[in-house]
């Protein structure tokens, strides 16, 4: 769903008859209402059901690609993304369930290569959809999405269990609406922000109610025994480095999901794109999403060996040396393949120990509003990194056959960023106090962690 319409992006105003300002609300409006949506969604499925909160989010991520398919106009097609965006709650939704269903042994590397298909969607749909878009219509790309769906949905319905929910207390409507506030206008400043200029009355604007909102919400969540997010169990070090972490690693990721598409589309003549059709540059970013899927289980078994802590630390690493080595690569479509399986190893490591590593520092009852905060936190991370990314871009740039484009430069510079922020991902990482216990040693509802070994 993330990366569904990038294929399109340059033909939307075309095919919606609307301004490319419009036309970008296809892809923001996904990301204000999956930010929004997943915090609640989480606290929900602790309360009411895990599995009865995943099949009610499958709902709208089912029409939301019916209604984009008969779409003509904008109007209807961002009202389609948004349903769409109802659906992320379904990642940390079943990194949860899988805390209540699946034995011991077979929990660590199940949660990683959850957690790491975040990614991996990312990086197996921009192919696909690039080649159904080149080679059939747009259409057919919405209704083979909704199709999937379905079949989630009732790979759900059959074959998850319907654990008994763990969750205590009620659900927290103004908590809902405070957050919402705050990250609506948060995002929509930070992913708009470029467009409406960063010092523009707009722009402040909204960074400013979401600052107050922010207040009004945390001094609600503290006087509340049971807040839509438990702040207290949030503040905990592990949780708090881990979430952390977790914004500068999506930032990282991100990094080289806007950059090395553009170099490999460039034309040659530049000097420093490589003339890739859209087609052939999904190929080129495929094995990424491959290599992620495989090294999640092998995170997995370094967890449980060495702890979590070392797996994210690890994976931050990877991921900053990937981005260090597209310096010297950058010159070629197989060089820049090298980068992103890398960078994609990184990640993969990096997103299957983020769970463990929150789920073994929160009781159970609390483990699908934990997780929901965790992704949150990710894409937090990369609607940040768009933003800083594109700035970059738009400040670097030169002429060449009458349009604008980056220069080598400006992709150094991007690139030379991921490194940096995957960097302090790992210094942050360092801070986390180190455990060994397994997320299925987490206390069921007295509110304190496992126990840690430093």
């Amino acid at each position: 769903m993330q990366t569904l319409v990038v294929p399109l992006i340059g033909e939307l105003p075309r095919i919606l008859n609307t301004s490319a300002s419009n036309a970008s609300w296809v892809i923001t409006v996904t990301l204000l209402v999956g930010a929004v949506a997943t915090p609640i969604t989480g606290r929900l499925g602790d309360l009411y059901g895990k599995k009865r909160l995943l099949l009610i989010c499958a709902i709208p991520l089912f029409i939301g690609p019916l209604v984009c398919a008969a779409s003509s106009s904008v109007l209807p097609m961002i009202v389609g993304r948004g349903l769409q965006g109802i659906g992320a709650g379904i990642i940390p939704l079943g990194i949860s369930v899988m805390r209540d269903a699946l034995p011991a042994e077979r929990l660590g590397s199940s949660i990683a290569v959850m957690s790491a298909s975040l990614g991996i969607g990312g990086a197996l749909g921009l192919p696909i959809s690039a080649a159904v878009v080149q080679y059939t219509s747009w259409r057919i790309m919405f209704l083979g999405v909704a199709v999937l769906v379905a079949i989630v949905a009732a790979g759900v319905w059959f074959l998850v269990p319907n654990a008994e929910p763990k969750g205590i207390g009620g659900f927290d409507p103004l908590g809902a609406l405070g957050i919402g506030i705050t990250l609506v206008c948060l995002l929509l400043a930070v992913s708009k922000g470029g467009d409406w200029g960063w010092t523009g009355t707009v722009t402040l604007s909204l960074f400013a109610v979401a600052a107050v909102a922010l207040v009004c919400w945390l001094w609600w969540e503290l006087r509340l025994d049971d807040p839509l997010i438990d702040l207290r169990v949030a503040a905990r070090r592990p949780v708090l480095l881990t979430n952390v972490a977790s914004v500068v690693i999506g930032f990282g990721m991100y990094a080289q999901a806007l950059i090395l598409p553009q170099l490999l589309q460039l034309p040659t003549a530049t000097g420093y794109g490589l003339g890739q059709s859209m087609p052939a540059m999904g190929l080129w970013m495929f094995p990424g999403g491959l290599v992620m899927m495989a090294v999640s289980p092998i995170g997995a078994r370094v967890s449980a060996r060495y702890g979590p802590k070392i797996t994210l630390i690890a994976g931050s690493l990877v991921i900053a040396l990937g981005y260090g080595i597209s310096m010297f690569l950058m010159g070629s479509a197989p060089g820049l393949l090298v980068v992103t399986c890398v960078s994609s190893a990184g990640v993969g490591l990096a997103y299957g120990a983020m769970p463990a590593l929150i789920m073994s520092s929160v009781p159970l009852s609390e483990t699908a509003s934990a997780n929901s905060v965790n992704t949150l936190m990710r894409s937090i991370g990369t609607t940040t990194s768009a933003a800083v990314i594109g700035v970059v871009l738009a400040q670097m740039t030169t002429q060449f056959a009458g349009h604008t484009i980056p220069t080598e430069a400006g992709f150094r510079t991007g690139l030379l960023l991921g490194c940096g922020v995957a960097v302090v991902a790992a210094l942050v990482a360092v801070g986390i106090p180190s455990r060994r216990a397994t997320v299925a040693a987490a206390p069921a509802h007295t509110g304190e962690p496992a126990p840690s070994r430093a």
